[in-house]
């Protein structure tokens, strides 16, 4: 379920984030499923519980899962909605990017070609994951 890079430079608990979000914008993980507990996806993943249990407590803050005492950790009803609103806030910092890029010599065609070739490579990725 979990693929995590221990060579990366992006930490391991953000990469977990990242893939619980990614499998709740492609319905992997709807609303309400429940997701793996700290203990079993530490004994899968050979990782320090405490890493999990950190990115576990930063989707809690976000609204993308909840906690119920004895039942485990689940993915909340609002889930997508928070995402998406994360995501918005995003675009903020993208635009300052795409400043300096432009800021350093890089044309409009070119910037504009890289955004075209992420957002389609996404939109194939999450059709293709909705087909299954």
């Amino acid at each position: 379920m979990f693929n995590l890079d221990k060579l990366s430079r992006q930490p391991i608990y953000e990469q977990m984030i990242d893939q619980v979000e990614k499998m709740i914008l492609q319905d992997v993980l709807k609303p309400g499923d429940p997701l793996p507990s700290v203990r079993q996806l530490s004994m899968e993943l050979s990782v320090n519980p405490n890493t999990l249990q950190k990115a576990y407590a930063e989707l809690d803050r976000r609204g993308i899962c909840f906690s119920s005492p004895g039942n485990g950790r689940f993915v909340s009803e609002d889930a997508v909605k928070a995402i998406k609103h994360s995501r918005k806030q995003d675009l903020h910092e993208l635009e300052v990017l795409l400043g300096q890029l432009a800021l350093a010599g890089i044309d409009k065609e070119t910037l504009m070609d890289v955004v075209a070739r992420a957002y389609n490579n996404q939109k194939v990725g999450k059709e293709g994951a909705s087909n299954d």
